[in-house]
């Protein structure tokens, strides 16, 4: 598969302008007591000065949230599942909770600017739920039937999960709806460009992760199963 490495993190930058261009950056910040909205201008090198915090190790925590774009080669159905739950799931449960926390704060501190994501975080919150359980079914129950080789039943959970991918480009496309497609206003703060860089990011990761799936891992076993044969890219029968 292929693999990415992404660019050391400046720490002459402002948190800022970091927060705002690395999704994930909020809730490192928030937790290291950080203020990236009105204190935003500040460098992270003097900012983290400021509070006494080890620089070099709050770079590698903010570099450590850069993640390659590109999808990887097409290895076995094993490294392709590895992949998906490492590069998405895992990414996704990391993703939502702080989407929605920025999401309140934004419709709260905004209640009256015309261009506040009125209903964003309802949203966010009910499209966590619904991957959190998509995600579970599919570690706990699909994908181990993949790994040990699918068997003549495997279309039946691939359909369901094929039926849940739509509900999420549903719910994509409501979050479009709800935020000028994902463009924030002019003035915005911090905050609220920051929330909507970490939709963006959802936004790829999600439509990417549905891709591997949909058009790259499922037709592997549903070509055995429509065959007769249960057990996917590894079947014995195939004469490989």
């Amino acid at each position: 598969m292929n693999t990415a490495t992404s660019p050391s993190l400046d720490p002459r930058q402002a948190i800022g302008q970091i927060a705002v261009e690395l999704p994930g950056a909020t809730a490192v910040f928030r937790r290291l007591k950080l203020d990236f909205c009105c204190g935003g201008q500040v460098p992270l090198e003097q900012a983290a000065a400021d509070k006494g915090l080890d620089l070099q190790a709050v770079v590698d925590e903010l570099s450590a949230l850069q993640r390659p774009n590109e999808l990887p080669d097409a290895g076995t159905p094993t490294e392709l599942i590895d992949h998906i739950v490492t590069r998405y799931h895992e990414v996704h449960r990391a993703q939502l909770p702080e989407l929605v926390r920025m999401a309140r704060r934004v419709e709260a501190v905004h209640r009256d600017n015309p261009n506040t994501p009125h209903g964003l975080a309802d949203a966010l919150e009910e499209m966590q739920q619904e991957l959190l359980t998509h995600m579970h079914k599919e570690e706990a129950i699909l994908f181990p039937m993949l790994r040990s080789g699918g068997n003549a039943f495997v279309t039946q959970p691939i359909g369901m999960m094929r039926s849940e991918h739509v509900d999420h480009g549903e719910a994509l496309e409501q979050i479009a709806r709800l935020t000028n497609d994902i463009t924030p206003p002019m003035g915005a703060c911090n905050t609220w460009r920051a929330l909507y860089a970490g939709l963006a990011q959802l936004s790829d990761d999600l439509v990417n992760h549905i891709h591997l799936e949909n058009n790259v891992l499922f037709p592997q076993f549903e070509a055995g199963a429509s065959q007769g044969c249960g057990s996917g890219s590894a079947c014995s029968c195939s004469g490989g």
